[in-house]
């Protein structure tokens, strides 16, 4: 099966050259969709400049900036291969991973998998270590930078299920993975960082499950150009209620 890699970006100057070159080196039958959500730091000037002519990667301008979301729906409608996967333009998540993630669907166990960050990571226990580390003034290093947005995504997977009664460990992550033409039916509106909570509860709502697999994670700070914060907390819980009920 063909992959079709899509990379929304922004402001990713300092990583977008590397992240598209480890796409690249993937060995895999794939094209890479990277869509410029209008970036003012330069990084638009690095894309025409190294990957204008690049085998296999189809680069899209956008007019304005719109947001993660519009970008991930833009590059869906360039996409041509039997399997989609969303890639992030900063170096947190390691393309090597591409074969796992699209494993389950080439092998036709599923329709979409995500790669999970905390699969098989004990919860209670990191819990245990963060406070203990936090009594001893010391840092918790277990991969995962910031404690609150661990709980808060912990807080997402079980409000998906308490909604849709489907057990995930990791509905914030980058690493989705879909059947082209799965992912091409779901009705998507979101323009933010509303993508992830939207496609979970519409991919459950439309009949699928949701495979997970462990993936590897090499977290940045806000200072490096993290993006997210806890008012994206606020909207996700939002999306996932709201299309619990409606369409």
């Amino acid at each position: 099966m063909k992959t079709s890699i899509i990379i929304p970006v922004y402001n990713e100057k300092d990583t977008i050259e590397e992240i598209v070159g480890r796409v690249l080196k993937v060995n895999l039958d794939k094209e890479i969709i990277i869509v410029d959500d209008k970036p003012t730091d330069g990084t638009s000037d690095i894309l025409r400049k190294k990957f204008s002519n690049a085998a296999n990667v189809t680069l899209v301008f956008l007019e304005k900036n719109r947001g993660k979301g519009f970008a991930i729906r833009t590059g869906l409608s360039y996409v041509k291969g039997d399997v989609v996967i969303i890639q992030d333009a900063d170096l947190e998540y390691d393309p090597n991973d591409y074969v796992l993630l699209v494993a389950p669907i080439n092998e036709h166990k599923t329709s979409v998998v995500y790669g999970s960050r905390f699969m098989h990571l004990n919860t209670l226990k990191y819990i245990w270590s963060w406070f203990t580390s936090k009594l001893k003034g010391k840092a918790c290093n277990i991969g995962h930078i910031y404690f609150s947005n661990f709980l808060g995504i912990q807080f997402l997977n079980l409000l998906i299920f308490m909604l849709y009664g489907k057990r995930i460990t990791d509905e914030a992550t980058c690493y989705k993975v879909f059947k082209a033409d799965v992912i091409k039916k779901i009705n998507l509106k979101c323009e933010r960082f509303e993508f992830c909570p939207e496609v979970t509860a519409k991919v459950y709502k439309a009949g699928y499950d949701i495979r997970e697999v462990p993936i590897s994670y090499y977290p940045r700070t806000t200072e490096h150009g993290k993006k997210l914060s806890w008012k994206d907390g606020l909207v996700a819980i939002a999306i996932l209620i709201k299309y619990r009920f409606i369409d």
